[in-house]
């Protein structure tokens, strides 16, 4: 038996273990199973979040602490990144032409910032910052705009000039010896689940992503596969000592990125994801981040939320486990927690309560990333999945 053939065995045995419900869970989420069947297809109003993504990046483009040379504004992991990856699946699925002013304006603005790399200042100064800001802000800022223009480019079909550019500015940021060799200098600011102290994995994970979305075969072209090899290792080596939500990113990534890891890697990932996910079929953010604690020392939450739920399941979909019980249940958790006076999703601040954020306003960025990524796994199961179709 081949090898590419043994690893296929491994994969479909992994992902068949993976999806057998476990013990205490059992009753619990049968039932819910038999519900999501009979509330099939699934119920949430596209519309209601694409005006809450639309409305929340409107504000972002004009927030005075976003804003940065050269009349443009900073591309946030929590807002700005997560609108540019679910806003074109909502146009989709909404069967809009084309792309709202908005995603424009984002794209626009990530495009000027690449032309004008070796011109415009990083998002944050080692002046006002504190030593190390701006070479974190420039590894930081060379993956998000990789990704966003990558995933603007995989739409249409053909990497621009702008994409590749982004992609040069990005290996040069790359860390080429060190312990971190292969990874990227990652913004710190003590702030979970973007901007800790482990946050280096997620970017070299989101690089990743970035990569294998490109089209035109840009992952094979022979120019970077000594840093795409690094880059491999890096994840690799690094994984076990990882949070689960840092190895949900990877097994983003290994979808995207053939041979990024091992089937075995990809099938223990799945089993672990599938273990958090609670009786009432979402996944708490809590659960993931190991033992963080909040700088304002207030106990984290251990419900379920949206950015945790609507991440583990569109990353379980992205790795490609059947449509089950599991899978079905967390998509109906989606469904019915969906706001729907706002159209948003809510989440929770790992590092401080509502009361202690700056304004209201920043006190919904966590339901920013969780409206976003509610938007993907619910979009990506109406493609994916039979059952889900409209």
């Amino acid at each position: 038996m081949s090898a590419m053939a043994k690893r296929g065995i491994a994969l479909v045995a992994g992902l068949a273990a993976a999806i057998i419900l476990s013990g205490s869970l059992l009753g619990t989420l049968a039932a819910r199973s038999r519900h999501a069947r009979r509330a099939e297809p699934l119920s949430w109003n596209q519309k209601d979040a694409a005006t809450y993504l639309d409305q929340r990046q409107a504000w972002w483009m004009e927030w005075p602490r976003a804003q940065r040379d050269h009349e443009t504004f900073c591309v946030s992991c929590h807002t700005v990144l997560p609108y540019a990856l679910s806003r074109p699946a909502l146009r989709r699925s909404l069967a809009e032409r084309i792309p709202s002013p908005l995603e424009r304006r984002l794209l626009e603005n990530v495009s000027k910032r690449v032309r004008l790399w070796n011109e415009i200042g990083p998002y944050y100064n080692d002046v006002q910052w504190g030593a190390y800001k701006g070479v974190e802000s420039r590894g930081t800022e060379s993956v998000l705009n990789a990704l966003v223009l990558a995933s603007d480019d995989a739409e249409k079909g053909q990497l621009s000039d702008n994409t590749r550019a982004a992609f040069a500015n990005m290996w040069e940021q790359q860390q080429t010896s060190g312990s971190k060799k292969g990874a990227w200098r990652w913004q710190r600011f003590a702030k979970e689940p973007w901007e800790a102290d482990d946050s280096d994995y997620y970017g070299a994970a989101l690089a990743a992503v970035a990569l294998g979305t490109a089209p035109g075969n840009y992952l094979a072209a022979p120019e970077i596969q000594s840093r795409l090899t690094m880059l491999r290792e890096y994840l690799n080596r690094e994984s076990t000592a990882q949070t689960p939500l840092n190895r949900a990113y990877l097994l983003w990534a290994s979808a995207k990125v053939p041979g990024l890891i091992t089937a075995e890697q990809r099938a223990k990932i799945i089993t672990e994801l599938l273990e958090k996910q609670q009786a009432d079929g979402g996944w708490s953010s809590s659960s993931l981040v190991g033992a963080w604690k909040r700088e304002d020392g207030t106990p984290l939450e251990s419900v379920s939320d949206g950015y945790a739920t609507g991440l583990m399941v569109f990353t379980l979909e992205e790795a490609g486990i059947p449509e089950n019980a599991r899978l079905k249940i967390g998509l109906a958790w989606l469904a019915e927690n969906q706001d729907r006076k706002e159209g948003s999703w809510a989440a929770y601040s790992l590092n401080r309560t509502k009361q202690h954020h700056i304004s209201p306003e920043t006190a919904r960025f966590m339901d920013d990333a969780a409206t976003a990524y509610a938007v993907l796994a619910l979009t990506e199961a109406e493609t994916r999945y039979s059952s889900f179709k409209k």
